[in-house]
């Protein structure tokens, strides 16, 4: 499908020329740092959770753009979301990029969890080395929900 891998392309490129939800958020907010020894990624993520939704989000850092893209991406699906939707969300996209769960077992899609634009980084899992780039922010997201 040339047509589709095209648009895909060129969303991942729009998150990377153009990222979302860039910046700092001030404390008391959570801050988590997440960094690709690999490769040289860097990602900030700042929330700021009230009430157990996600009010904003903050993202930063530097590096490929299957990173950068990734965490504008992330930023953009997970803002104004309910802590459980956003753990949901985590749990589809590491699915798709055919990271296993805690016990080691594949995700099965949950096909209620819609991904919508993170779909133009499934091509990714062609390139197994960069499959850490692709979730170094959702992995540094998971870190910062912790703190909240």
């Amino acid at each position: 499908m040339p047509g589709l891998e095209d648009l895909y392309r060129e969303i991942i490129l729009d998150h990377h020329r153009t990222p979302r939800n860039r910046g700092e958020l001030p404390p008391p907010a959570a801050h988590a740092v997440g960094h690709n020894p690999l490769c040289g990624d860097e990602i900030d993520v700042y929330l700021q959770v009230e009430n157990d939704i996600v009010k904003d989000v903050k993202v930063g850092g530097q590096g490929c753009s299957i990173s950068q893209s990734s965490a504008s991406m992330m930023s953009q699906a997970i803002k104004g979301k309910k802590l459980p939707e956003v753990r949901a969300l985590v749990r589809r996209f590491k699915g798709m990029m055919s990271i296993p769960d805690e016990d080691g077992n594949p995700i099965e899609p949950d096909p209620s969890v819609k991904l919508g634009d993170l779909e133009a980084l499934q091509g990714v899992v062609k390139y197994p080395v960069r499959i850490k780039c692709a979730t170094l922010s959702w992995n540094t997201l998971l870190e910062a929900l912790a703190q909240s």
